[in-house]
């Protein structure tokens, strides 16, 4: 039997902090007014702070009492995750949960100023480095949970040693099917590390199903039309952001757990536990694209 999750059941998280990646629109802004809902004191972390500032407006508006704060942080710009972290941690010395929810899919080709890709750039790597950056505070609180985004592209997803950074060969989809993997793989490994490590910290990951977010702004017009002749298969960016709210707040949650829509192909539904791909589970691939990201964003933990 698959459990399903009820935020409303979820009791007030009053004295946790949270940090909320691209937390001003689509599944960011709905985890990020949840958790406010909640008692939860979120850090949005956003790229652009004007837009942020309305996004917490809007929030206090319907969450009077919510404990907003917005900070700066571009994840497809490695000294950026750098300086955030550095900002945060001069603040506080406790963060219970990480959601590294922010995410770009399939823009045109570009890299990004370390050489990355930008999808693997701000769908991955940033959050590689922000995680580590932020690891041993997030040990030292008790409770604490790293949740992680992925996406159903994920199951279509190769991880490319050789043209990681698709130089060679760019495709739209395909790098933000590798960058979803990645995330997943990411997750994955980093829970088996906490666990050998004796950390106490769980690593999650979620995965929202098909919604009319942000995210879409690069997609061809005709495929919106037809997603919403195929309205059915679409769920509103509120309820794809349950599956997030599950993975940090959810009370029968385990470290390596995996979370998404349960309706037909995962693509909308209530939140429960799914299951990802062989290729997500391969520890050997997931080791190697740990040690490759370590050398491409210059941090090595766990």
């Amino acid at each position: 039997m698959n459990h399903t999750f009820d935020i409303n059941s979820i009791p007030s998280q009053k004295g946790r902090t949270a940090i909320v990646t691209g937390a001003n629109i689509g599944l960011g802004y709905e985890t990020t007014l949840a958790l406010a809902q909640k008692d939860v004191k979120v850090i949005m972390a956003c790229r652009n702070i004007e837009k942020a500032e309305k996004a917490k407006a809007q929030i206090l508006a319907q969450v009077p009492q919510a404990e907003l704060e917005v900070m700066q942080v571009d994840l497809s710009k490695l000294q950026s995750v750098r300086d955030f972290a550095a900002s945060f941690l001069k603040k506080y010395n406790k963060l219970d949960l990480l959601i590294n929810n922010a995410g770009i899919m399939m823009p045109p080709y570009s890299r990004t100023e370390d050489g990355f890709e930008s999808q693997m750039g701000a769908n991955y790597f940033g959050h590689f480095l922000l995680t580590g950056l932020l690891l041993d505070t997030i040990n030292s609180t008790p409770n604490s949970r790293v949740v992680t985004l992925s996406s159903n592209a994920h199951k279509s997803g190769m991880i490319n040693f050789e043209d990681l950074q698709s130089a060679q060969k760019y495709s739209a989809m395909g790098a933000y099917s590798q960058s979803k993997l990645a995330c997943l793989l990411f997750a994955y490994e980093l829970q088996r590390k906490l666990e050998k490590a004796g950390s106490k910290t769980i690593s999650v990951a979620a995965h929202p199903g098909v919604s009319n977010t942000n995210l879409g702004q690069y997609l061809p017009r005709w495929v919106w039309i037809l997603a919403r002749l195929l309205v059915f298969f679409t769920h509103s960016p509120k309820k794809a952001a349950e599956p997030t709210l599950y993975a940090a707040l959810g009370t029968d949650v385990n470290g390596g757990d995996y979370f998404g829509p349960g309706g037909f192909n995962e693509m909308k539904g209530r939140a429960t536990k799914v299951k990802s791909t062989d290729l997500s589970h391969d520890q050997e691939l997931a080791g190697k694209l740990w040690k490759v990201s370590e050398e491409l964003t210059q941090i090595s933990y766990l």
